[in-house]
């Protein structure tokens, strides 16, 4: 498919991306069997349909994702607009979370560490996975910051952070976006947290904006690999309850006919003209139903139809591990 060259794009800070970005996790973690080469034919499938604003962190299979997109930034380094993220601590046997650190000294060897995995001199865009609750967010930041003045990173992001973080963050550095969860099925965000991130400039980038597949329509059995087991809305009655749900948005996308995807990705892209959502996936075919959601026009009372419905269960299992944070 080719983008029409009217979709007007949104702003980073300076940097200039499509309404719509892809999350890269899926393609090296969290979301059953790997394959590689259909991850990086995606990423290159991205990048020639104007897709460029790429979003990946250290996390993500214990830096093989950034090491993905390192294959993809050796050639094509200009047409990307490159997310990362650090803080979070991972289990070297499971690379699942087990604590958090936004420490200065962790800052600059996180960054470090990235950008050699990346194979590049710069990140565009750096954000705190998630807000380490046991230090004061203005070290984290201020470290981060001191990224920027040496040149290694152009902008800097916070990700899951609540009103009063980003408020305190933007203190000591200007925070050009916001990462949180938003989808039909996540909406905590809406009040406080986008109002403060909209005080402050950030732009707002939704991550899982289609409740992590739930919204497409096309749920079936996961893979005993896929995390998504871990999550209260992917099980027993909550699962039942969600897909009966995600057929009333199914029925809207048939009057339009288009997919309950785009519909999901058009709410949220009527948001605001500062939101960039970011939909994972690892197929080409995926990527390209995505991006058609930009030629998705909902009207006032479809809007309404769709900021009426609401998730069974929680998005997250416990969260000890981040003790304190928003997430």
């Amino acid at each position: 498919m080719n983008t029409p060259d009217s979709i007007a794009a949104r702003s980073i800070g300076d940097l200039s991306v499509l309404p719509i970005g892809l999350g890269c996790m899926g393609m090296s973690f969290a979301y059953g069997p790997v394959d590689e080469t259909e991850a990086l034919a995606t990423l290159d499938h991205a990048l020639d349909i104007g897709v460029n604003f790429l979003d990946t962190a250290d996390m993500y299979g214990r830096g093989d994702n950034e090491r993905l997109l390192a294959k993809i930034l050796a050639d094509r380094r200009d047409e990307v607009v490159l997310a990362t993220k650090f803080g979070i601590l991972t289990d070297p046997d499971t690379s699942y979370p087990v604590g958090v650190d936004g420490s200065a000294e962790y800052v600059r060897a996180a960054a470090d560490a990235s950008l050699r995995r990346l194979g590049i001199d710069v990140i565009d865009l750096y954000y705190l996975h998630r807000v380490d609750p046991t230090r004061p967010i203005e070290e984290t930041v201020g470290a981060m910051a001191e990224l920027v003045v040496a040149g290694k990173v152009r902008h800097i992001g916070l990700s899951e952070a609540n009103a009063e973080t980003i408020r305190r963050a933007a203190a000591v550095h200007p925070i050009a976006a916001l990462q949180s969860e938003w989808s039909i099925f996540s909406r905590d965000i809406e009040s406080e947290t986008v109002i403060a991130a909209r005080e402050v400039g950030a732009a707002l980038v939704p991550y899982a904006p289609l409740g992590r597949g739930l919204l497409t329509g096309r749920v079936g059995a996961v893979a005993e690999t896929d995390f998504r087991h871990t999550l209260p809305r992917w099980q027993a009655k909550n699962l039942d309850t969600n897909l009966a749900v995600v057929e009333q948005v199914r029925a809207l996308a048939d009057e339009l006919g288009v997919t309950p995807g785009q519909v999901a990705l058009a709410w949220l892209l009527a948001r605001g003209d500062d939101v960039i959502p970011i939909p994972g996936t690892k197929r080409r075919s995926y990527l390209d139903e995505n991006v058609g959601a930009l030629a998705v026009t909902l009207s006032a009372d479809q809007l309404d139809r769709l900021s009426g419905l609401e998730a069974a269960g929680d998005r997250y299992p416990d969260m000890a591990w981040v003790a304190g944070s928003s997430a």
